[in-house]
């Protein structure tokens, strides 16, 4: 079983994209929220790093937005961190 804090080292490296905006994005979410997912939370975020990244940016650019709930959170999330 993976511990939290190799949870969070495994999506923080899945986290590591193409697109520079994508990467300040994400550094900023870890940054923040690096306790609550070593902890389980955000358990959305694992689907959410599987996306491409042109998808992933429209979604948080608001270009596109996806119908799950979950991820909507998480998006909105991630776009407060920064």
């Amino acid at each position: 079983m993976m511990s939290g804090q190799d949870r969070v080292k495994m999506l923080r490296w899945k986290s590591r994209r193409g697109m520079k905006e994508l990467d300040v994005m994400f550094e900023a979410f870890f940054a923040l929220q690096a306790e609550q997912i070593k902890s389980g939370e955000w358990p959305q975020l694992e689907g959410f790093l599987e996306q491409e990244d042109d998808l992933l940016f429209d979604w948080v650019s608001g270009r596109n937005l996806p119908a799950d709930a979950d991820t909507l959170i998480l998006i909105e999330a991630l776009k407060h961190a920064v």
